[in-house]
């Protein structure tokens, strides 16, 4: 067959099936999935005309939706004039991006090491919070997610992380997860015992030892819970209190998801000493990462060695991308928009909530959300153990798939994170979707 000639869909997915291994999954001969043809906006459509709302952005990576026109003519101008050179020479779409970044991230006089990928940039700010503070042990949280790479999934208190070697000085700490608090405490009365958790663990592992604490400000696919009141603050006051890291990862969260830029900006005196970013870097169009610095970690490596590297960091197309996108944000409003759409999201979901026996705790922040669904209300008693996929939920995403819906699902969790721009007449119909199927999973408890 001439290599240009159109190879029927059917056949394709047979090739993949061969050839390709996916991710995530139990077994590879459990992947079924359609041949995806294009996109636009919030929607995108296979190879039989099926067309999807995407409410899921894909992995909560698609901020603009697809093939935003602006981004794909930013990456067809570039890569017209020069696809590529190595960051040990100077480009223009690298530095300007960086600089927007800074001035986005208020991070001021901080600077930008450029990465392709999210577990890419957790690994880097490892090694550098070790660098710069001269100690070894890194501070996670169970229930968060950091990446699939050694270090960032070690540090992922995920349960993905339970089939791979462990790497070394990496602790967890329990989670702020307030519809079931590990402590057995409630807000406000608790005092923010899940913050002081992680001065006992700082304590515990010897302050000497601890070099940085990672948290994601909004807990990613793992809960979409964050820290209640001044959580955020108090880790802030605790790190400083033991010359530690406080590193926010906004892979999901940065570039607007949550209403703010990024998410710790929720609480803006606060600001972390590192930010990770991905994903709404470039909108998912091409594939970077990056980690920002503060001024002081910044400063470190202006005369120490930068002993790290990777011949893609800051690829020139993939900048252009990412500026092109964080363009779009702000020439469209996003982040404003996030902030307020997503409050009449929530809103909506709440109204759900109080109709649907089966949803137990509606929580997130901007275009971001997640219903948590239990067997028992009163109780709180999940559908599975953590983190087994129900029946009634898997059945839940497929009946929204056969009606053009795409619902983000792990463990008990829908979670909802639609492109910023989706149209509201798009959303809404997806919510009317998803709140029929939530009768049939009320009905199944019924039963």
């Amino acid at each position: 067959m001439d290599a240009y000639s159109p190879i029927p869909a059917q056949d394709l997915l047979e090739i993949e099936k061969t050839y390709v291994l996916h991710t995530w999954q139990a077994a590879q001969t459990a992947w079924n999935a359609p041949m995806i043809v294009g996109g636009e906006g919030p929607w995108f459509w296979d190879a039989e005309g099926r067309r999807y709302l995407d409410l899921s952005a894909q992995a909560q990576c698609n901020h603009l939706g697809h093939q935003h026109p602006a981004v794909v003519a930013a990456i067809q101008q570039q890569a017209a004039q020069l696809c590529f050179i190595h960051n040990a020479w100077g480009s223009a779409p690298r530095a300007e991006l960086a600089r927007r970044i800074v001035e986005k991230s208020g991070l001021a006089g901080g600077k930008v090491f450029f990465a392709t990928s999210g577990a890419e940039a957790t690994e880097h700010a490892i090694k550098m919070a070790r660098w710069i503070t001269g100690r070894r042990k890194i501070i996670g949280r169970y229930r968060s997610y950091h990446g699939a790479t050694g270090n960032a999934i070690t540090l992922s208190g995920d349960n993905r992380a339970w089939s791979t070697v462990p790497a070394p000085d990496i602790v967890h700490a329990l989670p702020p997860y307030c519809y079931r608090c590990p402590f057995g405490l409630s807000y406000p009365a608790c005092r923010l015992r899940c913050a002081d958790h992680i001065e006992d663990v700082i304590q515990w592992e010897g302050p000497e030892t601890v070099a940085a604490v990672f948290v994601e400000p909004v807990v990613g696919t793992n809960g979409l819970f964050y820290g209640p009141g001044d959580y955020w603050r108090k880790l802030r006051s605790i790190c400083d209190r033991y010359g530690v890291l406080l590193v926010a990862d906004e892979v999901m969260t940065g570039f607007g998801r949550t209403g703010e830029w990024f998410a710790w900006q929720h609480w803006p005196d606060a600001a972390p000493d590192m930010m990770l970013l991905a994903k709404g870097l470039t909108a998912a169009h091409l594939p970077l990462g990056a980690v920002v610095l503060n001024r002081r970690c910044a400063a470190y490596f202006d005369d120490h060695p930068l002993p790290t590297g990777l011949t893609y960091a800051g690829h020139t197309l993939c900048c252009a991308a990412g500026l092109a996108a964080v363009q779009v944000y702000e020439r469209e409003d996003l982040v404003r928009r996030s902030r307020e759409l997503g409050a009449w999201m929530h809103g909506r979901l709440r109204e759900m909530a109080e109709r649907h026996p089966c949803v137990g705790d509606v929580r997130g922040m901007g275009l971001f959300a997640a219903l948590e669904l239990v067997a028992d209300r009163a109780t709180r008693e999940p559908l599975a153990p953590w983190p087994q996929v129900p029946p009634a939920l898997s059945r839940l995403s497929a009946q929204a798939k056969q009606r053009g819906v795409v619902l983000g699902i792990r463990g008990n969790l829908i979670i909802l994170s639609p492109p910023l721009n989706i149209p509201s007449a798009d959303l809404a119909w997806g919510l009317d979707v998803l709140d029929e199927l939530l009768a049939g999973v009320d009905v199944s408890l019924a039963g």
